[in-house]
């Protein structure tokens, strides 16, 4: 017996609208289902713009280089530009010496209360107060001084720091943690036209290829590898790195990741150069805790204002890596 022809249905009426989802409210006249299914493919939204599409499409335009990394510790989720070469890191610096100065009085090296002199040879320009402030000859202690190289980026207490802790000494403690590449190289010497003669030389500030980076050298997966070990309480110990993360939540620069994360915790430290902004840190939000580095660099005109363009990129790309590697 011959088969008989198959018989496409019909559905009866007119398109006449069309939800953002791409659902259709569909009433069709004299069309074949296997058009209308046509139809609705061809007309179905475009896939959503992927993290590293959103990051270049931010960074698009912007005149210097950017270097970043980031990582959700709660899931794994990474993204990165150019995460292993190094860069210059200004007063990011300042965390791992911090470190280095928790692991020697973890080894019995030196106390919190030990009294650090303020001396017109440490003082120097640029950020903080000590070096404006307060008189030659002030003792403080340890811990006060590390405090304001942290939440104030003091460079003079950071300067204070060096003396009693060589930067030898920091990169030592970096070398036992697997933190390889990154290296503090000498102290600082302020900032603008009252600028000090250099000194406190590492020895691998003493390289003829790491003179170009100043007072430190680092990479953006190394500083987010600090800040996971940081999170899993393996700088020095537990107390030590709970610590730590509670000095860079007391962090006064709001002018990076801090300017749009909304209310939500964030434990950070910038770092600033006439051409250059950085901001290593983690933002605790709903979706996880996202470590990051966002170095910018090679910017045309010196500005430090709140509103500096790298100020803002930062800003803007710190949001974007929060809201594009939250869990789901």
């Amino acid at each position: 017996m011959q088969a008989e022809p198959l018989q496409y249905p019909t559905i009866t009426g007119t398109i006449t609208s069309r939800w953002g989802d791409g659902r259709f409210l569909v009433i069709i006249s004299g069309m074949r289902i296997i058009s209308l299914v046509a139809l609705m493919l061809v007309a179905a939204p475009a896939p959503a713009q992927t993290l590293p599409d959103s990051l270049r499409s931010r960074i698009d335009g912007f005149s210097g280089t950017v270097s970043l990394y980031a990582k959700n510790l709660d899931t794994g989720a990474a993204v990165g530009i150019r995460e292993a070469e190094p860069v210059r890191t200004a007063s990011t610096i300042k965390l791992p010496i911090l470190l280095g100065v928790f692991d020697a009085v973890a080894r019995g090296q030196v106390k919190w209360n030990e009294p650090l002199a303020l001396t017109a040879a440490e003082k120097v320009s640029g950020s903080g107060v000590l070096g404006t402030e307060f008189s030659d000859g002030v003792a403080l202690p340890l811990r006060d001084v590390v405090h304001l190289m942290m939440v104030l980026s003091d460079n003079t207490a950071t300067n204070m720091v060096l003396e009693r802790f060589n930067a030898d000494a920091v990169n030592a403690y970096l070398d036992t943690i697997g933190i390889k590449t990154t290296r503090s190289m000498r102290k600082i010497r302020g900032d603008g036209n009252q600028l000090k003669s250099p000194s406190g030389w590492s020895v691998a500030g003493k390289l003829p290829e790491n003179q170009k980076y100043g007072l430190g050298v680092s990479t953006p997966r190394d500083m987010v590898a600090i800040l996971e070990k940081l999170e899993r309480g393996e700088i020095v110990n537990a107390e030590a790195s709970r610590e730590i993360i509670a000095i860079m939540k007391r962090c006064r620069d709001d002018s990076g990741i801090r300017r749009r994360a909304g209310g939500v915790p964030v434990a950070n430290k910038t770092g600033a150069l006439d051409a250059l902004r950085s901001d290593v840190g983690i933002v605790y939000s709903k979706g996880g805790r996202i470590a990051m580095a966002i170095t910018v660099d090679g910017m045309p005109k010196s500005d430090y204002g709140p509103d500096n363009v790298g100020c803002l990129l930062i800003a803007e790309l710190a949001k974007v890596l929060v809201d594009g590697l939250a869990k789901k």
